[in-house]
């Protein structure tokens, strides 16, 4: 009878196996197999690794997650009895806790992962997997402490065990987390140059080695963008997309580990093309080059689409959100509004698919909307909006952002009051960042009100200040703005030469970015200027332009006004306004 038996269960799992992978698969025939399997009682073993089986091809093939976690935890307890059946006991706990989080149970998850971290140390590969599944955990919750503490643990664990490629993983992990964390510069600084020197000796597969490397350089390009350090950086970003295209050039056979216990990979090839065109657009919009970074942008958001066609993962909409979050300022620095709102739409529609992302990107949301009522000129839901991000921002710099342009709508409405109240939080002496793009934007801000209060003098120091630093490194939108205010102040001063030898530059470099409003700014300027030098082609010439950059922004601006999408400005909490939702 029990050979019987035997016979059942096997050909059961036979067929099961068959309809799995036949074209097209038959997934309810393989469940329905697998099912019965466990009517014939089969040895823990074989009941365990069933039950791990049903549970995936629930988790891929249905929405039934319930009974894939009853599954899943029958698996794990099962497999806690048995000997060395470490793939099926750490893979069962590995998935159970995707379900728990998603489920909402954080702290199920966190009990299961510590419990199988604690059992798996005898297993490199799981091990470390369930450390970085924990970690990330821990990333999610912006738990940045508990992050940094399990990279630590992982990456002292695989120096004991001697397994170099995940140990540079795990390091890499941890200077991720430290930026995003906002650490100190030299400290990140240091671990990068110790981190530089380890990929560079690493000697195993190429893939590995290349996947290292592009890693290391993402770190590397983002901790200088985010010290506002555009010029320096241009090497490590030309290495990086030199690095990537390394990667698409290799076989599968090179990516593949050279150790079973290193089945690693920070992120897929494909992915990792498009997070590099992310921080190509990252370069670009602080350099100044917006034409480059919708070049980019276009791209990325292509190759997503199509990586979504073929698996929906979660980091793909965190890529596409970042991507969008940046062609919304590019669209308003050129003068698209109206495609500016409607990818802010786009952005919205991607945030309510997900609570989680709308709570990590809600800050970002509200001062996307602030920045596009500003180039409204709808100064109090401007203000609204980046009051809202500030009351949700858990980012350092992106608070600082708020309030320099929230300080730049006080100024425009002269509530000198108001402005006053925030000062503190913009004083570039004492701003809490290590970005020099943000300090020197806080130098303009400071020169822009000394203009508006008509301290002249104040205003140019400030303004030359901000004008040293961006140069410095080729901050060329913020050397634009710089110049065209230092010019209207040489011009409200009567000295109309010095005035010209500001706004001329200015009005090249703005139409190199290109950037609408600095360009209408300049010319109202030039054609003053030509009056007063008595320059008829060229007031006539600047003239033609000042009407030609208005025309071009108040057309934009009715369209985008008649917009459904144009509600979202009024948001601030609860669903997004229905005609939106019913538009996306």
């Amino acid at each position: 009878m029990a050979n019987s038996q035997d016979a059942y269960y096997l050909s059961l799992l036979a067929l099961a196996e068959r309809f799995r992978t036949q074209e097209p698969a038959n997934i309810k025939s393989c469940v329905q197999c697998l099912q019965a399997v466990l009517t014939f009682r089969p040895p823990p073993k074989v009941e365990a690794r069933t039950h791990l089986q049903l549970a995936n091809l629930l988790i891929q093939y249905t929405n039934n997650s319930q009974l894939a976690r009853d599954h899943l935890e029958q698996a794990w307890n099962l497999s806690m009895n048995i000997a060395g059946f470490d793939d099926v006991r750490f893979e069962a706990a590995s998935e159970l806790a995707k379900l728990y989080e998603q489920a909402g149970g954080a702290s199920n998850t966190k009990s299961l992962l510590r419990r199988a971290i604690e059992l798996s140390r005898q297993s490199v590969y799981w091990h470390c997997r369930l450390i970085f599944q924990l970690a990330q955990l821990g990333l999610a919750e912006l738990d940045y402490a508990t992050a940094g503490g399990l990279l630590q643990m992982g990456l002292e664990y695989c120096h004991i065990q001697g397994v170099a490629y995940t140990q540079l993983l795990f390091l890499l992990s941890k200077i991720m987390v430290m930026l995003l964390e906002g650490r100190g510069a030299a400290e990140v600084q240091t671990l990068l140059a110790q981190a530089n020197q380890s990929v560079e000796q690493y000697n195993g597969a190429q893939g590995q080695k290349e996947h290292l490397r592009v890693f290391y350089l993402v770190l590397l390009v983002c901790h200088n963008l985010n010290s506002g350090q555009v010029k320096s950086v241009k090497p490590a970003l030309k290495q990086l997309q030199q690095s990537i295209q390394n990667i698409t050039q290799l076989s599968e056979q090179e990516i593949i580990p050279s150790s079973g216990s290193e089945m690693f990979a920070w992120l897929p090839r494909e992915q990792l093309c498009v997070l590099v065109y992310l921080v190509s657009v990252m370069h670009s919009m602080q350099a100044g080059y917006m034409e480059k970074a919708q070049k980019y942008t276009d791209k990325a958001l292509l190759q997503i689409d199509k990586l979504k066609a073929e698996e929906n993962v979660s980091i793909l909409s965190s890529l596409q959100l970042l991507l969008l979050e940046h062609s919304v300022m590019c669209h308003l620095i050129i003068g698209s509004k109206a495609q500016a709102i409607k990818e802010i739409a786009k952005v919205c529609q991607l945030l309510q698919q997900d609570s989680k992302q709308l709570q990590a990107h809600r800050a970002q949301l509200h001062t996307l909307l602030a920045v596009y009522a500003m180039s409204m000129n709808d100064s109090n839901a401007a203000e609204i909006q980046f009051n809202a991000a500030l009351r949700t921002s858990k980012n350092r710099d992106l608070w600082i952002f708020a309030n320099l342009n929230l300080a730049v709508v006080y100024l425009r409405c002269q509530r000198e009051r108001d402005f006053a109240a925030i000062m503190d939080r913009i004083n570039p002496d004492t701003l809490p960042t290590q970005s020099q793009s943000l300090r020197a934007a806080s130098f303009y801000v400071q020169g822009l009100h000394a203009f508006f209060t008509s301290r002249h003098n104040d205003g140019k120091r400030f303004l030359r200040e901000s004008l040293k630093m961006a140069n410095a490194e080729d901050l060329n939108r913020l050397t634009s703005c710089s110049l065209v205010l230092l010019g209207h102040i040489f011009l409200a001063l009567g000295n109309p030469r010095e005035a010209h030898n500001m706004v001329t530059p200015a009005m090249q470099l703005a139409s190199k970015i290109p950037d609408l409003h600095l360009q209408l700014w300049s010319s109202a300027i030039l054609k003053d200027l030509y009056r007063q030098f008595g320059d008829v082609p060229r007031e006539q010439d600047s003239n033609q332009n000042h009407y030609n950059f208005s025309q071009t922004l108040l057309t934009d601006y009715m369209t985008a006004s008649q917009l459904p999408e144009h509600q979202l400005i009024k948001w601030t909490e609860g669903p997004f306004p229905l005609p939106v939702t019913e538009k996306m």
